[in-house]
């Protein structure tokens, strides 16, 4: 009986550690992730029949004190040519079983991270969205987070240009549907 009962005890042992193993590498990649990572994201945006591409992606990582591989932050795209500068919105962040989910606030999206190596200041792997469109990507570390005074989701820009061009569409129905979409991945030359 004796040897039953430390054998069960050496295979709970095995067990748990198991678990616990994939509960520490989500913790360290956390940890790593923390910070402000600026790079190529491969981001476009499409709006009013016209595909607009981000030169540069910031992304800032803020974790959850009490829940080690979960977190907030931000992520701006940043435009050049597009009837806006940037696209700024606030995210929410968790590792598990070492795939980095990100949710978008501001647009309604999820993007998921695997396959990547964080090593040396680098971030780099591939990087799927709720559209389906695996894209490679490569960030460097470049600081602590900065929550600068952005406005935040496409209602600052879109709001001014309605305001200022008129449009034949109203505030409701068309008009909230036009608002650009931010995708990832090689951008298609027009939209038809």
């Amino acid at each position: 009986m004796k040897k039953i009962t430390s054998l069960l005890a050496v295979m709970a042992m095995a067990v748990l550690s198991l678990t616990m193993t994939s509960c520490d590498e989500d913790v360290y990649v956390a940890d790593t992730l923390e910070g402000v990572w600026r790079g190529n994201m491969h981001v476009y945006s499409e709006w009013n029949g016209q595909v607009y591409t981000a030169y540069e992606t910031e992304i800032a990582f803020d974790s959850n004190p009490y829940e080690y591989s979960t977190g907030t932050g931000y992520w701006i795209d940043y435009y050049s040519g597009a009837p806006w500068d940037y696209f700024a919105s606030h995210i929410e962040w968790t590792v598990d079983d070492g795939v980095i989910s990100i949710y978008s606030i501001e647009d309604n999206s999820y993007f998921y991270i695997y396959d990547y190596s964080l090593s040396g200041g680098r971030f780099r792997g591939w990087m799927d969205s709720d559209y389906n469109d695996p894209m490679q990507f490569d960030l460097s570390k470049v600081a602590s987070p900065n929550w600068d005074d952005y406005e935040w989701g496409w209602d600052y820009w879109y709001d001014s240009y309605y305001n200022d061009y008129p449009y034949p569409y109203s505030r409701s129905g068309a008009a909230e549907a036009a608002k650009p979409v931010r995708k990832i991945g090689v951008a298609p030359d027009t939209i038809e």
